[in-house]
């Protein structure tokens, strides 16, 4: 085989590794708010109140956002295969500690109360955030640009992964086996992450002191003409009608349509599927044209149009508007791979870590406001209002999105 073929091999095996290790760390962000169920259960363990349960499901991403950037800074440091080790073996150690101190001292989480629940998975969500800029670095180092978009779709596709394997995993387990083997679940896929990473994984090469743009690679991205703001603030405005979708999909289909919780939540799982498929659609397209943004630019206007139509058929009450949703969750969702990979490339080589955290926090410093803002929108207006001021959010991204971008890979 070349050494072309080789490399192209290595490539997918680390592309297969990367998207792992985000599946992974996934799993531990999204296991949070699978324990609710547990955590509010009256006769369980805990008895807490949904809002105090609700408050301790938020510390993986309460954690996620405070070490974002200080990975990121690692990776750029260190490079990704080490930030990936330490950051997986460290959320392994941090979800497993339930079940060792149920083990070892004989009784369950549950006695020391939830305040120590909350610590763990506040380390937990600490840890966790190694794979989203180390992961992301990785696939941009070893692939082509004629490929990335592709690559980094496919790498997207692990949070609807990770979130569906914790939505059929942790809420039955701790219902039948407790808390502490709930958590053993994002423990053990961390600990085989880290293991592959370990095995497998090879940092992707840098440009040498001597290579003839090294000194422009160093430059920080922020301080030069590169799009690189305006990428980040159209995939925040994209994040307000994603997340209005993702948020409020079930209980609109509940409460507006009267579908059971089963076939609303079987509906919702299915967006999130397809979803992940439109994310390696849209990379796969920007590769084949050569461009990011265009894309980006396409999908803003396409959400916004979608987001209005589902509005308008909800106040018509019109049949429609159900299948205007599956299309709002999959069109919504669509620019996040590409998003990411026009940052990479803007970042380059010696600031990819920490653009990509800086990417990452900012859009889920967003998301994080949506719920509960949009949620009194929906109570003092109703959903066809909410959906269309989703829809302006979408419209406004498209003029944001740069006509291009400077790349630095």
């Amino acid at each position: 085989m070349s050494e072309t073929g080789m490399r192209n091999g290595r490539a997918w095996i680390i592309l297969a590794i990367s998207t792992a290790a985000q599946s992974a760390s996934s799993v531990i962000i999204a296991s949070g708010a699978f324990l609710i169920p547990a955590l509010n259960d009256p006769n369980g363990g805990y008895q807490l109140t949904l809002a105090a349960a609700g408050t301790v499901a938020a510390m993986t991403t309460a954690g996620l956002m405070l070490t974002l950037v200080l990975w990121g800074l690692l990776v750029d440091r260190a490079g990704e295969r080490v930030t990936l080790m330490i950051g997986l073996s460290a959320g392994a150690a941090a979800m497993s500690a339930p079940l060792l101190h149920q083990v070892v001292r004989g009784e369950g989480i549950e006695a020391s109360g939830p305040v120590a629940l909350a610590g763990i998975l506040l380390a937990g969500g600490m840890a966790a955030g190694s794979a989203n800029a180390a992961s992301g670095r990785l696939v941009i180092g070893w692939f082509p640009v004629h490929r990335r978009g592709t690559a980094m779709g496919i790498r997207q596709m692990a949070q609807p992964l990770g979130v569906a394997t914790a939505a059929v995993s942790i809420p039955t387990v701790a219902a039948l086996h407790g808390v502490a083997v709930a958590l053993a679940i994002p423990a053990l896929l961390s600990l085989l992450a880290a293991a592959a990473t370990a095995l497998w994984v090879t940092d992707p090469q840098r440009p040498s002191r001597t290579s003839p743009n090294f000194s422009e690679l160093r430059k920080h991205p922020y301080a030069r003409h590169t799009g690189l703001l305006r990428i980040h603030a159209s995939a925040v405005l994209l994040v307000i009608p994603q997340f209005t979708i993702w948020s409020f999909a079930l209980v609109w289909l509940m409460t507006e349509r009267e579908w059971s919780a089963f076939t609303a939540g079987l509906l919702v799982g299915a967006i999130q599927l397809a979803g992940a498929g439109g994310r390696v659609a849209a990379g796969a397209w920007s590769d084949r044209i050569g461009s990011r943004t265009t894309p980006i630019r396409i999908i803003a206007v396409t959400a916004a149009v979608t987001m209005g139509a589902l509005a308008f058929t909800d106040l018509r009450g019109m049949s429609i508007a159900i299948v205007l949703l599956v299309a709002a969750g999959v069109i919504t969702v669509a620019d996040n791979g590409v998003a990411f990979t026009a940052a990479a490339e803007i970042a380059g080589p010696f600031w990819g870590g920490r653009v990509l955290s800086i990417h990452n926090t900012a859009q889920n410093a967003v998301a994080a406001a949506v719920p509960p803002a949009f949620g009194a929108t929906i109570t003092a207006v109703g959903f066809p209002a909410t959906f269309a001021l989703a829809a302006v959010f979408a419209l406004l991204a498209a003029p944001v999105v740069p006509s291009a971008i400077g790349a630095r890979t």
